[in-house]
């Protein structure tokens, strides 16, 4: 967590914060989808994090990457940016955030595929037509796993 997230929480406990958020879709040279399980409340999702004060969002994304994955970008292509009821979010230890999500779309990267100890229990590829039920996804990355899954179906049937 940001030390500006932090001071914040500090001010107002865990009343809502509006929180943008950076994130990334990774796709392998199959098309499969990098998710990690999370290790706060063990449901599936994609990496992704706050943006620090000053940070340029896609620099926010690659960092998040890297940290959860042991992953770098060498390419991001904004996928999407998504808000609304579905992205607000309430963490175990009861913070409440309402995230403003920018989703990117990665299939250049380099590294070793590594979980990130404390915040990633697991890392595994998935195929657009076999992600984990909805409920074993993270809410607040539904709508964006949701339109990753339609852009899929609709890149098969051509």
């Amino acid at each position: 967590m940001s030390d500006y997230i932090m001071d914040m929480r500090r001010l107002v406990g865990h009343r809502p914060l509006l929180q943008a958020g950076a994130s990334v879709l990774l796709e392998d040279e199959r098309g499969r989808l990098l998710l990690q399980r999370r290790a706060d409340c063990h449901l599936w999702g994609y990496h992704g994090g706050s943006v620090e004060l000053d940070e340029m969002v896609e620099e926010a994304a690659k960092r998040e990457l890297m940290e959860e994955t042991g992953l770098q970008a060498e390419k991001l292509e904004l996928f999407g940016v998504f808000s609304g009821p579905e992205l607000h979010f309430v963490y175990p230890n009861g913070d409440e955030v309402s995230n403003i999500d920018h989703v990117y779309l990665c299939t250049s990267y380099t590294g070793t595929l590594r979980p990130q100890p404390g915040e990633v229990e697991e890392l595994r590829f998935f195929a657009w037509d076999g992600l984990p039920a909805e409920e074993e996804i993270v809410s607040m990355n539904r709508l964006a796993l949701r339109a990753w899954v339609e852009r899929k179906r609709r890149e098969a049937q051509v």
